[in-house]
């Protein structure tokens, strides 16, 4: 008897030193940290799958960071650039189409030989993109506050062509992002100077719509649940994560989240919402239908880590820490849990 108790005894011991299983709907595997002359907020990523790299556009540092995910180490430095925020990468040419915003243009990187090969003028503080696969077109924001107009553009850029073919004027100072329908012709845009998001045509370039959203102020972020027609806005004032019927503009649901967002992504496998912000956290929430949504609780990052991007085809999840107290910048990886 005491041989068998004693036995009951070691295993309750490993039974209660087993650790708890991880229940947090994004963990980190990778951390990338960048030389420490890589100062200042960042602004948007872009990832290439095949080749395993990101890159990341440091406004404030002139240039866009480029790291090898396979390795965790920097790769290069495509440096004397000017303001560059918004990035796509296309796998078809190993291009990135990049904004610049000082002093305005969507210009062409070769990502095999780091070198900028085409350039489109815009007005200055050219930001956020969208792009059209199909269609090979870029539509970029740009103009207002910058160039004192009390319009923005969102400029129609061709790739191909490397031209710009139209300019969609839009009131407001201020437009941040951008999401684009893929069974219809639609483009959604914050305007966040005036609380709005406009609702354009791409095919008339002309605008269907304006939605005002009362519910908060400072609509930076933006992505999009077309099957369930929901579109997901970030506020800033205050934190919050809001669901518009994309159909009619109106308000679904709200609910509270970190302050200071700038991105933010929709999981349409697993039905989740990403919003990393400036307070040092990402928010993870789940979609139960289309009208109900719950958080999963949120994730530490570190001060002023207000960029992310989140790549389907990985299942990860990307975020940039500025570098602060002594600390250089990083890039969080976090692999998205079941």
């Amino acid at each position: 008897m005491k041989y068998t108790m004693a036995i009951l005894l070691v295993l309750g011991c490993y039974t209660g030193a087993a650790p708890a299983q991880n229940t947090a709907p994004l963990h980190l595997v990778q951390t990338i940290t960048m030389d420490p002359s890589v100062e200042g907020k960042f602004d948007h990523m872009a990832v290439d799958v095949k080749g395993e790299r990101l890159f990341l556009t440091a406004p404030k540092h002139h240039s866009i960071e480029v790291f090898d995910l396979k390795s965790g180490k920097s790769l290069h430095s495509v440096s004397g650039l000017g303001k560059p925020a918004g990035i796509v990468y296309l796998p078809a040419s190993n291009q990135v189409l990049f904004s610049d915003g000082e002093p305005g243009s969507c210009a062409i990187l070769d990502a095999s030989t780091y070198k900028v090969v085409g350039s489109v003028k815009l007005a200055a503080d050219s930001d956020s993109m969208g792009f059209d696969e199909a269609a090979n077109v870029l539509y970029v924001v740009n103009g207002g506050k910058d160039i004192n107009e009390k319009y923005s553009r969102l400029s129609v850029v061709d790739i191909k062509a490397r031209k710009d073919v139209a300019d969609i004027k839009i009131e407001g100072e201020t437009l941040e992002a951008i999401a684009l329908e893929k069974s219809g012709p639609r483009i959604f845009v914050n305007v966040t100077a005036l609380n709005q998001v406009a609702v354009i045509d791409r095919e008339s370039r002309k605008i269907l719509a304006t939605w005002d959203i009362t519910a908060a102020k400072d609509n930076v972020s933006m992505g999009l649940d077309e099957p369930d027609h929901r579109l997901f806005l970030a506020t800033r004032s205050p934190g919050m994560l809001l669901v518009l019927d994309s159909d009619s503009g109106k308000v679904v649901a709200s609910l509270p989240s970190v302050g200071g967002v700038d991105d933010l992504a929709y999981d349409a496998q697993r039905k989740r919402i990403y919003m990393s912000g400036a307070e040092g956290f990402v928010n993870v929430y789940q979609q139960k239908d289309a009208d109900t949504y719950e958080s999963l609780g949120k994730i530490p990052t570190g001060a002023n880590a207000r960029n992310s991007k989140f790549i389907p085809d990985q299942s990860r999840l990307y975020v940039a820490v500025p570098a602060g107290k002594g600390k250089p910048a990083e890039v969080q990886v976090y692999e998205v849990n079941p």
